[in-house]
C-alpha cells in the first residue's frame, strides 16, 4: 500500500477547530487501513504536548511516541483547508498532513514533506489545487 495516494487527500474542507482537523486527518488514516482507531486519540494527545503547527500555513499532526503499536502501515493524509483553521495562538493552517510511520519511517516522511512545504509558493499552490492529483504531484517522491 502506498504511503500517499489520491484516496488519502481531501480538498476544500471547512474545519472549525484544530481538534476537528486532527480527528479528520486521523480518520483518513484509520479508514485507509494505516492505523488502529486508537491512533486518533494519540494524535490529539501529541497536540496537547506541543503544537504540530510548522509555519507556512502547515500543521503535521502525528501520534505520541507510544502510539507506534497502533500503526499498521506508514501513511500520510493531506487535508486542504483554503479558509484556514486556527491551530492556536493565531496560527492559521491551510494544509494538514496526518502522519503515521512504522519504526522510524516517519522521520523520512517528515523530511520529505518539510522540503516541499518550506517553500511558501508550494504551499500556496497546494492550497489552490483543484484536483487531488495536482496535490499528489508535489509529493511524487514520498513513497
Amino acid at each position: 500500500m502506498p504511503i500517499l495516494s489520491v484516496e488519502n487527500i481531501m480538498l476544500n474542507q471547512e474545519l472549525a477547530s484544530k481538534e476537528e482537523a486532527i480527528q479528520l486527518a486521523g480518520q483518513i488514516l484509520v479508514d485507509r487501513g494505516y492505523v488502529q482507531p486508537e491512533y486518533k486519540a494519540k494524535m490529539l494527545e501529541r497536540e496537547e504536548m506541543t503544537s504540530t503547527f510548522m509555519g507556512n500555513f502547515v500543521a503535521i499532526p502525528h501520534g505520541t511516541d507510544d502510539a507506534k503499536k497502533e500503526v499498521k502501515e506508514s501513511g500520510i493524509s493531506i487535508i486542504q483547508v483554503p479558509d484556514g483553521v486556527d491551530f492556536g495562538g493565531g496560527n492559521i493552517v491551510k494544509l494538514i498532513f496526518g502522519i503515521a510511520g512504522k519504526g522510524n519511517e516517519h522521520l523520512d516522511i517528515l523530511s520529505q514533506i518539510a522540503i516541499v512545504v518550506s517553500e511558501v509558493e508550494n504551499v500556496e499552490e497546494i492550497v489552490r489545487a483543484t484536483s487531488k492529483e495536482d496535490v499528489l504531484s508535489f509529493f511524487e517522491g514520498v513513497n
